[in-house]
Protein backbone atom coordinates (compact mmCIF):
# COMPACT_ATOMS: atom_id res chain seq x y z
CA UNK A 1 0.00 0.00 0.00
CA UNK A 2 0.80 3.67 -0.10
CA UNK A 3 0.43 5.42 3.22
CA UNK A 4 -0.24 8.97 4.36
CA UNK A 5 0.01 8.83 8.14
CA UNK A 6 -1.15 12.03 9.81
CA UNK A 7 -1.55 13.28 13.33
CA UNK A 8 -4.45 15.64 12.70
CA UNK A 9 -5.68 14.95 9.19
CA UNK A 10 -5.05 16.96 6.05
CA UNK A 11 -4.36 20.19 7.88
CA UNK A 12 -2.36 22.19 5.33
CA UNK A 13 -1.55 22.51 1.60
CA UNK A 14 1.63 20.42 1.88
CA UNK A 15 -0.23 17.40 3.29
CA UNK A 16 -3.02 17.87 0.75
CA UNK A 17 -0.48 17.96 -2.11
CA UNK A 18 1.08 14.75 -0.74
CA UNK A 19 -2.36 13.09 -0.76
CA UNK A 20 -3.03 14.14 -4.36
CA UNK A 21 0.39 12.85 -5.37
CA UNK A 22 -0.32 9.47 -3.77
CA UNK A 23 -3.75 9.27 -5.40
CA UNK A 24 -2.32 10.18 -8.80
CA UNK A 25 -5.36 12.34 -9.53
CA UNK A 26 -7.41 15.12 -7.90
CA UNK A 27 -9.38 14.36 -4.75
CA UNK A 28 -12.54 15.37 -6.62
CA UNK A 29 -11.96 12.42 -8.97
CA UNK A 30 -11.16 9.94 -6.18
CA UNK A 31 -13.38 7.57 -4.21
CA UNK A 32 -12.90 6.84 -0.51
CA UNK A 33 -14.16 4.62 2.27
CA UNK A 34 -14.26 6.08 5.77
CA UNK A 35 -13.47 3.87 8.78
CA UNK A 36 -14.79 5.42 12.04
CA UNK A 37 -14.37 2.30 14.22
CA UNK A 38 -11.53 3.48 16.47
CA UNK A 39 -13.56 6.20 18.18
CA UNK A 40 -16.39 4.04 19.54
CA UNK A 41 -14.81 3.02 22.88
CA UNK A 42 -14.66 6.62 24.07
CA UNK A 43 -17.56 8.38 25.82
CA UNK A 44 -19.76 9.91 23.14
CA UNK A 45 -18.10 7.71 20.54
CA UNK A 46 -21.19 7.43 18.38
CA UNK A 47 -21.58 11.20 18.20
CA UNK A 48 -17.88 11.62 17.47
CA UNK A 49 -18.15 9.14 14.63
CA UNK A 50 -21.14 10.95 13.15
CA UNK A 51 -19.32 14.29 13.25
CA UNK A 52 -16.23 12.77 11.66
CA UNK A 53 -18.22 11.19 8.85
CA UNK A 54 -20.18 14.37 8.16
CA UNK A 55 -17.12 16.61 8.23
CA UNK A 56 -18.15 18.41 11.41
CA UNK A 57 -15.02 17.42 13.32
CA UNK A 58 -12.10 19.84 13.39
CA UNK A 59 -9.85 17.30 11.65
CA UNK A 60 -10.03 17.63 7.84
CA UNK A 61 -10.56 14.27 6.19
CA UNK A 62 -14.08 13.38 5.03
CA UNK A 63 -14.80 16.96 3.92
CA UNK A 64 -11.97 17.24 1.37
CA UNK A 65 -14.26 17.04 -1.65
CA UNK A 66 -14.14 13.33 -2.53
CA UNK A 67 -15.94 12.11 -5.64
CA UNK A 68 -17.73 9.63 -3.42
CA UNK A 69 -17.49 8.63 0.22
CA UNK A 70 -18.72 5.41 1.81
CA UNK A 71 -18.53 3.89 5.28
CA UNK A 72 -16.54 0.76 6.10
CA UNK A 73 -17.55 -0.36 9.61
CA UNK A 74 -15.03 -2.94 10.79
CA UNK A 75 -17.18 -4.41 13.54
CA UNK A 76 -19.82 -5.38 10.96
CA UNK A 77 -17.53 -7.09 8.47
CA UNK A 78 -17.27 -10.50 10.21
CA UNK A 79 -21.03 -10.89 9.75
CA UNK A 80 -21.02 -9.96 6.04
CA UNK A 81 -20.12 -12.21 3.13
CA UNK A 82 -16.70 -11.20 1.81
CA UNK A 83 -17.95 -10.86 -1.75
CA UNK A 84 -20.23 -8.08 -0.53
CA UNK A 85 -17.49 -5.87 0.94
CA UNK A 86 -14.05 -6.86 -0.38
CA UNK A 87 -14.72 -5.60 -3.94
CA UNK A 88 -15.70 -2.17 -2.59
CA UNK A 89 -12.43 -1.98 -0.66
CA UNK A 90 -10.41 -3.00 -3.71
CA UNK A 91 -12.16 -0.42 -5.88
CA UNK A 92 -11.68 2.50 -3.48
CA UNK A 93 -8.88 4.96 -4.20
CA UNK A 94 -8.41 5.68 -0.50
CA UNK A 95 -9.18 4.25 2.93
CA UNK A 96 -9.68 7.01 5.49
CA UNK A 97 -8.97 5.59 8.93
CA UNK A 98 -10.15 7.78 11.78
CA UNK A 99 -8.52 8.12 15.19
CA UNK A 100 -9.54 6.96 18.64
CA UNK A 101 -8.46 3.87 20.55
CA UNK A 102 -5.46 2.20 18.85
CA UNK A 103 -5.98 -1.12 20.64
CA UNK A 104 -9.67 -1.32 19.69
CA UNK A 105 -8.99 -0.27 16.10
CA UNK A 106 -6.13 -2.75 15.68
CA UNK A 107 -8.25 -5.54 17.18
CA UNK A 108 -11.05 -4.94 14.68
CA UNK A 109 -8.71 -4.49 11.74
CA UNK A 110 -7.58 -8.05 12.49
CA UNK A 111 -10.98 -9.51 13.38
CA UNK A 112 -12.64 -8.03 10.30
CA UNK A 113 -10.08 -9.49 7.91
CA UNK A 114 -9.10 -6.08 6.59
CA UNK A 115 -5.60 -6.33 8.11
CA UNK A 116 -4.93 -9.41 5.98
CA UNK A 117 -6.27 -7.67 2.89
CA UNK A 118 -4.32 -4.41 3.23
CA UNK A 119 -0.93 -5.63 1.91
CA UNK A 120 -2.57 -6.66 -1.38
CA UNK A 121 -4.05 -3.19 -2.02
CA UNK A 122 -1.18 -1.84 -4.11
CA UNK A 123 -3.31 0.86 -5.78
CA UNK A 124 -4.98 2.10 -2.59
CA UNK A 125 -3.91 5.00 -0.40
CA UNK A 126 -4.25 4.42 3.35
CA UNK A 127 -4.84 7.77 5.06
CA UNK A 128 -4.57 7.55 8.84
CA UNK A 129 -5.43 10.05 11.54
CA UNK A 130 -3.76 9.63 14.94
CA UNK A 131 -4.79 6.11 16.06
CA UNK A 132 -5.50 5.29 12.42
CA UNK A 133 -1.84 6.05 11.71
CA UNK A 134 -0.41 4.27 14.76
CA UNK A 135 -2.37 1.11 13.91
CA UNK A 136 -0.20 0.27 10.89
CA UNK A 137 3.10 0.70 12.79
CA UNK A 138 4.72 -2.09 14.85
CA UNK A 139 4.10 -0.57 18.30
CA UNK A 140 1.20 1.13 20.08
CA UNK A 141 2.37 4.21 21.95
CA UNK A 142 -1.11 4.55 23.51
CA UNK A 143 -1.27 1.03 24.96
CA UNK A 144 -1.42 2.03 28.63
CA UNK A 145 -4.18 4.56 27.93
CA UNK A 146 -6.15 2.16 25.73
CA UNK A 147 -6.22 -0.60 28.35
CA UNK A 148 -8.62 1.48 30.45
CA UNK A 149 -11.30 1.02 27.76
CA UNK A 150 -11.08 -2.77 27.43
CA UNK A 151 -14.29 -4.50 28.63
CA UNK A 152 -13.96 -6.88 31.56
CA UNK A 153 -13.20 -10.41 30.45
CA UNK A 154 -12.22 -9.41 26.92
CA UNK A 155 -9.14 -10.87 25.25
CA UNK A 156 -8.55 -7.56 23.51
CA UNK A 157 -5.86 -6.57 26.03
CA UNK A 158 -3.51 -9.32 24.85
CA UNK A 159 -0.54 -7.81 23.02
CA UNK A 160 -1.79 -4.30 23.68
CA UNK A 161 1.58 -2.74 22.94
CA UNK A 162 1.76 -4.15 19.41
CA UNK A 163 0.05 -2.98 16.23
CA UNK A 164 -0.03 -4.31 12.65
CA UNK A 165 3.56 -3.57 11.62
CA UNK A 166 2.80 -2.72 7.98
CA UNK A 167 5.54 -0.07 8.08
CA UNK A 168 8.95 -0.45 9.69
CA UNK A 169 8.81 2.57 12.00
CA UNK A 170 6.48 3.70 14.73
CA UNK A 171 4.68 6.98 15.23
CA UNK A 172 3.83 9.26 18.14
CA UNK A 173 1.26 11.89 17.07
CA UNK A 174 0.12 15.26 18.48
CA UNK A 175 3.63 16.45 19.41
CA UNK A 176 3.39 19.28 21.97
CA UNK A 177 -0.41 19.43 21.70
CA UNK A 178 -1.64 21.90 24.36
CA UNK A 179 -4.72 19.83 25.23
CA UNK A 180 -3.09 16.40 25.40
CA UNK A 181 -0.98 15.12 28.27
CA UNK A 182 2.18 13.18 27.53
CA UNK A 183 2.83 14.72 24.12
CA UNK A 184 5.85 16.78 25.10
CA UNK A 185 9.11 15.80 23.44
CA UNK A 186 10.77 14.52 26.61
CA UNK A 187 7.94 12.03 27.24
CA UNK A 188 8.00 10.81 23.66
CA UNK A 189 11.77 10.42 23.76
CA UNK A 190 11.53 8.32 26.91
CA UNK A 191 8.98 6.01 25.27
CA UNK A 192 10.95 5.82 22.02
CA UNK A 193 14.09 4.79 23.89
CA UNK A 194 12.47 1.42 24.65
CA UNK A 195 11.31 0.74 21.09
CA UNK A 196 13.59 -1.22 18.71
CA UNK A 197 12.47 0.63 15.57
CA UNK A 198 12.71 4.32 14.59
CA UNK A 199 10.04 6.59 16.09
CA UNK A 200 8.67 9.70 14.42
CA UNK A 201 7.18 12.31 16.75
CA UNK A 202 4.90 14.53 14.65
CA UNK A 203 2.58 17.42 15.31
CA UNK A 204 -0.79 18.03 13.66
CA UNK A 205 0.79 19.92 10.75
CA UNK A 206 3.00 16.96 9.82
CA UNK A 207 2.44 13.67 8.00
CA UNK A 208 4.53 10.67 7.01
CA UNK A 209 4.30 9.59 3.37
CA UNK A 210 5.33 6.01 2.56
CA UNK A 211 5.65 4.56 -0.95
CA UNK A 212 7.22 1.13 -1.48
CA UNK A 213 8.87 1.41 1.92
CA UNK A 214 10.44 4.81 1.18
CA UNK A 215 9.60 7.32 3.91
CA UNK A 216 9.13 11.07 3.40
CA UNK A 217 8.20 13.60 6.07
CA UNK A 218 5.70 16.22 4.89
CA UNK A 219 5.50 19.10 7.32
CA UNK A 220 4.53 22.70 7.86
CA UNK A 221 5.02 22.20 11.58
CA UNK A 222 7.38 20.32 13.89
CA UNK A 223 8.62 16.76 14.04
CA UNK A 224 11.55 14.72 15.28
CA UNK A 225 12.96 11.30 14.44
CA UNK A 226 14.32 9.10 17.22
CA UNK A 227 16.43 6.53 15.33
Amino acid sequence: MRFLLTSGGVQNPSIRDALVDLLGKPIAESTALFIPTGVYPFPGGGERAWKAIHGQATIPLSQLGWKSLGILELTALPTIREENWVPAVRQADALLVWGGDVLYLTYWLRQSGLADLLPSLSDTVYVGVSAGSIAVTPYNCDAEFDLAFVPDGSDMAEGADRALGLVDFTLYPHLNHPDMEGTELSTIQKWASGIPVPTYAIDDDTAIKVVDGAVEVVSEGHWKLFP
